[in-house]
């Protein structure tokens, strides 16, 4: 059985984005941008990233992903849907 999923947010020194840090790959090498306006087509991560009310861009790399937030939206509702997400993507 794999280890369960475990999940770190990070600050930033950038109120309007946060670090999610995961005991898994995210990308295998280099990184990848999304934006909201393309949906993360490329990325089935992305685009289910995008269904979070409030997530702006994304930056995926090798193990997290870094996300932007509408500012009129609060981490408080944002953090823990995009962690259920993350946990849900990577079981």
């Amino acid at each position: 059985m794999d280890d369960p999923v475990k999940i770190v947010v990070e600050s930033t020194p950038n109120p309007n984005s946060v670090k999610f840090v995961l005991n898994r790959t995210v990308v295998e090498q280099g990184s990848e941008f999304y934006d909201a306006s393309l949906e993360g087509e490329r990325s089935p991560l992305a685009q289910k990233m995008f269904k979070v009310p409030g997530v702006k861009d994304l930056l995926l790399m090798k193990n997290f992903v870094s996300l932007s937030r509408d500012p009129k939206k609060k981490w408080e509702e944002i953090a823990p849907k995009v962690e259920e997400v993350l946990r849900e993507h990577f079981k």
